[in-house]
């Protein structure tokens, strides 16, 4: 993903990754975000809102739009989300980010789907952001080397 940002993103550019959150990244992330909804770790309040299992929560798993952009030094300006399905601990998610526009500016957005491993989609997301300029992917080719 680095060397296509480094090359210079275009329209058209798709970028795929996949991961899985363990139940201990699940709880660690309710600690960092103080997201201490039940529906991530009381069984009882998980089963009366009709989860089969505790859930992720929600940015957690909106995080693979950040590391994807974080790999390419996108800037973003916004995103948006929408929350499809639930998402449980060591499921395999596969996202995929595609580059819709980008303008003479390097203002650019993208559109990204998540998908659990039975292909159901789990997240649509939206995110505008700045593409890296000639300097920007210069520093990220140094950083490539080191």
């Amino acid at each position: 993903m680095r060397s296509r940002a480094v090359e210079g993103l275009v329209v058209g550019d798709r970028f795929v990754i996949s991961r899985s959150f363990s139940a201990d990244e699940i709880e660690s992330f309710g600690r960092l975000s103080r997201d201490f909804n039940p529906v991530h770790d009381d069984q009882i309040y998980i089963e009366l809102k009709g989860f089969a299992a505790p859930i992720a929560h929600g940015l957690l798993t909106a995080s693979l739009l950040t590391e994807i952009g974080g790999q390419i030094g996108w800037l973003a300006s916004s995103m948006s989300f929408r929350f499809k399905r639930p998402v449980y601990a060591n499921e395999r998610l596969q996202c995929e980010w595609v580059i819709m526009e980008i303008d003479d500016r390097g203002r650019a957005r993208a559109e990204v789907t998540i998908k659990n491993p039975k292909g159901q989609t789990v997240l649509e997301a939206e995110t505008t952001g700045i593409v890296p300029n000639e300097q920007e992917r210069a520093r990220l080719r140094s950083l490539m080397l080191t």
